[in-house]
């Protein structure tokens, strides 16, 4: 059993826009969502902007009452604002939360890369500290386990399926999309909600600002912050936020009439092993290759069928890299290279979340027939100079773009990559 797999859903809550139409609008204007973050320079960070989703207390309360906000922090909250948003936009209804009818066809997969550090930090290591661990409450637990988010959103939408949570660094969100789709394509649910989220915190962030890998050239102009492929690349921008997907086997979309946004053409994951020049924090190349080659086999899409890439693209050294890497698996000089772009410009690197987002990025713009600009890349990393043609700096009209690959790549050394395809009714 091969089912096809399509997306007839979606929510995301971004740095600088939440629900698909105003993430939509954000995307082609090239609209930034990193801020100034004064914790930060409080706590004296080097780095001192990030992209967190704006005003997401009011957005909380506007779906939870008080007893669900009990157990919804920032990670589990962006998740499960994203589910509902998907749910509905799939065209179905939430259940009532005394309901006895469960949807046994209908599983969960969202990851998150570290998941509730704010909560573990905030609450529950001061109390224990303090003696005070019977004033802690009883949904603690819910809230830092790594399966909160999927869990939180079973219970919310009444899911019987599969429910679980992945966590691969910054290859969780894509690889959920991976997981999801391959149980729809067994044929072992007729739906999956997939994505991933990341919560906004210091305690998350600090690590990446000891290891100096976080920008702190552009504390003082946030927007220029997050500088993918470019020459004054100074670091990624940490960044929050949640995205879900609703996946469907075609055939149950279309005997319900749903609309499609997009399919699932493939994917694939692996990892280098650490070797020939991969680390804990670098890629082997080959693997990246390997992975690349993997995922187009599994669509069963040539590499001159891909007309645009949206990059894993951190605004680290990597960024070269990765162009090269591209290249090279497909086989592609800078004369026939396709458009790559990278969302991270305007949102930060979102962690866990970010193979989410950026995976509804990709499917909002095959949907719409556009290309997003990659921001503040307009001076071209010299490495990767012969490439510039490649690069957006303005949203492009594209009415015929067919096929978009999405990287991610995450510390380990692992590697997903998915292969997109619009939809035309066949």
């Amino acid at each position: 059993m091969n089912k096809r797999v399509v997306v007839t859903g979606m929510g995301v809550t971004a740095p600088n826009a939440h629900g698909l139409d105003d993430f939509t609008t954000a995307l082609r204007a090239g609209r930034s969502g990193i801020r100034h973050i004064k914790e930060l320079e409080a706590l004296n960070f080097a780095c001192q902007v990030g992209g967190i989703p704006e005003n997401f207390d009011a957005v909380r309360r506007s779906y939870f009452d008080h007893e669900k906000l009990m157990s919804i922090n920032d990670n589990i909250g962006y998740a499960s604002v994203s589910a509902i948003d998907a749910w509905r936009d799939a065209g179905f209804e939430v259940p009532e939360g005394d309901g006895e009818d469960v949807d046994w066809d209908t599983g969960v997969i969202i990851g998150s890369g570290i998941g509730g550090m704010d909560t573990i930090a905030r609450t529950v290591v001061p109390m224990v500290n303090d003696g005070k661990v019977r004033r802690m409450g009883s949904r603690i637990v819910e809230q830092v386990m790594n399966s909160g988010t999927s869990a939180r959103i079973a219970g919310l939408l009444a899911l019987g399926n599969r429910v679980t949570s992945n966590s691969s660094a910054c290859s969780t969100g894509n690889e959920a999309i991976i997981e999801a789709a391959w149980r729809i394509r067994a044929g072992l649910a007729k739906r999956m909600l997939a994505g991933g989220s990341e919560g906004a915190s210091p305690y998350i962030w600090s690590g990446f600002d000891a290891m100096r890998v976080i920008c702190r050239k552009f504390n003082d102009d946030p927007e220029r912050a997050s500088r993918p492929l470019s020459a004054s690349a100074a670091g990624f921008v940490p960044g929050a936020g949640g995205a879900v997907l609703v996946l469907e086997d075609l055939e149950t979309a279309q005997r319900r009439g749903a609309r499609i946004y997009a399919e699932v053409a493939g994917g694939a994951v692996n990892c280098g092993g650490q070797r020939r020049g991969g680390s804990m924090t670098a890629p082997n190349p080959e693997g990246v290759r390997r992975c690349i080659h993997q995922a187009m086999a599994d669509a069963a899409v040539s590499p001159h069928e891909i007309q645009a890439i949206n990059g894993h693209l951190t605004a680290t050294y990597a960024d070269p890299v990765e162009v090269k890497n591209w290249a090279a698996a497909l086989n592609r000089t800078p004369a026939d290279f396709p458009f790559i772009n990278s969302t991270k410009s305007m949102i930060g690197h979102c962690l866990g979340a970010a193979g989410a987002i950026e995976s509804v990025a990709v499917i909002l713009q095959l949907y719409g027939g556009f290309l997003h600009p990659s921001v503040n890349s307009e001076d071209v990393h010299p490495e990767i100079e012969a490439f510039g043609d490649s690069i957006p700096q303005q949203a492009l009209d594209m009415p015929d773009l067919r096929v978009i690959a999405k990287a991610g790549f995450g510390f380990g050394d692992v590697n997903s990559c998915l292969i997109f395809r619009s939809w035309e009714g066949a």
